[in-house]
């Protein structure tokens, strides 16, 4: 029985490795712990908007790991990966999003401005891994059910959708639960812009940089990823 137990918890450790758990929470401590070193400092909850983004930017990285865990338990039954698919693509902006927070860095009293820059780019980076790992067990499956090749232009197309969404959510306020409780509200927004693209050359802009940086983000760690395997 014992045995049987520790085979079951391996399973599981392997599992959660593969899917980079372990790392991804190394990283949020670390983010967490250097937000509560400048609260002691400080004695202000500057920044406080971090903490809350950054559960945000679990959200995509819980679902997909989801969609992992009922692949594993039920093999082929991709009808019940369509929901927790869905909700993961819904929340997949609000991983990356951190990265924007860097337009809040002001030199600020009591803590020096180098401390707050290894903050934010902690957070940014955690939420940028989130985004990344997620997708890569997102497309995993897509491969599995679909193909290489389509998995690719799934990747594509969440990575733009990603870039939209962090727009849409810094410039425009919309939050990832708007698109289920207001959803004609959020697409007539988008379709203003689209219909006007030389009044809107940021929202342009914006999407394509920040979907460019995501796509570069995704590639360098899928090949370190394939070089660190042989």
């Amino acid at each position: 029985m014992i045995r049987s137990l520790l085979e079951d918890l391996f399973s599981i450790h392997r599992f959660l490795a593969r899917q980079l758990l372990y790392p991804i929470l190394l990283s949020t401590l670390l983010a967490l712990i250097l937000f509560a070193g400048r609260v002691l400092q400080s004695n202000a909850l500057t920044y406080k908007n971090l903490v809350w983004n950054l559960y945000l930017a679990w959200m995509p990285y819980v679902f997909s790991l989801l969609v992992a865990l009922l692949n594993f338990m039920r093999p082929r039954s991709w009808g019940l990966l369509l929901l927790p698919g869905a909700l993961w693509l819904i929340f997949f902006p609000n991983a990356p999003y951190i990265v924007t927070d860097f337009l809040h860095l002001a030199d600020r009293p009591y803590v020096p401005l180098w401390y707050d820059i290894i903050m934010l780019a902690t957070f940014a980076w955690t939420g940028c891994f989130l985004a990344i790992a997620s997708l890569r067990i997102m497309q995993i499956m897509v491969t599995n059910y679909l193909g290489w090749w389509f998995s690719w232009v799934f990747a594509g197309i969440a990575l733009y959708l990603g870039g939209l969404g962090i727009y849409l959510g810094r410039f425009s306020r919309w939050n990832s639960w708007d698109l289920i409780l207001h959803p004609k509200e959020v697409f007539s927004d988008i379709a203003l812009r689209l219909v006007n693209p030389l009044s809107n050359l940021s929202f342009f802009g914006f999407t394509l940089l920040f979907t460019a940086f995501l796509l570069v983000c995704y590639l360098t760690f899928i090949s370190v990823r394939r070089v660190s395997e042989k």
